[in-house]
């Protein structure tokens, strides 16, 4: 029950984007060199939480290659953000840009922006939510004795956490985003810049296609 308005908290946020520009022109593609064959669309939007982003989308009608990009165009200062995680801060509110990388150190989780990234606005029982279905996944494929074993023990984890059944173990929710548009609205959350050591080692999820 919780997992679907999860979801639909994400879908309001999403009907609640504004259209300010769009453009569409033929471009040759970048893959299978097609001449004028790609269409390249690009759509400026205003969104809560991240004001002005770009859209890019290339689709090639010949080949079939898709690509999208979001870019936030509103940037701020590259910021790291922790939260201890509990049983009264699940619904504290997430919002994670394209840019940014999520971990929870002490499970070894970690998703960094590739470029499919896309921004959200949950909460952090959804962020929980989308690692525990993200280890599901990785079960599906890693089937050797000890991968299933580690995956079934964060799976366990994360469980008693939105359970309430933590046990008092300590597990941090840590976002770094080197354009600083993400937060994790809740008083508790500590704030501080990223170093120019971190920045070097984050990806950002942009692909540029030459």
């Amino acid at each position: 029950m919780k997992n679907e308005e999860n979801m639909k908290n994400e879908e309001n946020n999403r009907n609640n984007i504004i259209n300010i520009n769009e453009n569409t022109m033929k471009i040759d593609c970048p893959v299978c060199g097609g001449i004028k064959t790609a269409k390249s669309i690009t759509k400026t939007n205003n969104i809560p939480y991240f004001g002005e982003m770009l859209e890019s989308t290339v689709i090639c009608d010949k080949c079939g290659f898709k690509h999208n990009d979001e870019i936030v165009l509103e940037q701020k200062d590259p910021i790291r953000l922790e939260l201890v995680i509990n049983s009264s801060n699940l619904s504290s509110r997430v919002v994670k840009s394209p840019s940014a990388t999520v971990s929870i150190p002490e499970l070894g989780l970690k998703v960094e922006p590739g470029p499919k990234s896309k921004s959200y606005v949950s909460n952090v029982e959804g962020v929980l939510i989308r690692f525990n279905d993200a280890v599901k996944r990785a079960l599906t494929l890693f089937t050797d004795v000890e991968s299933q074993k580690n995956g079934n023990e964060i799976l366990n984890i994360i469980k008693n956490i939105l359970s309430n059944k933590n046990d008092e173990k300590i597990f941090t929710l840590v976002i770094e985003d080197p354009f600083g548009k993400s937060q994790i609205m809740d008083l508790k959350t500590k704030k501080r810049h990223l170093s120019d050591e971190e920045l070097k080692k984050l990806k950002t999820g942009i692909t540029i296609i030459e």
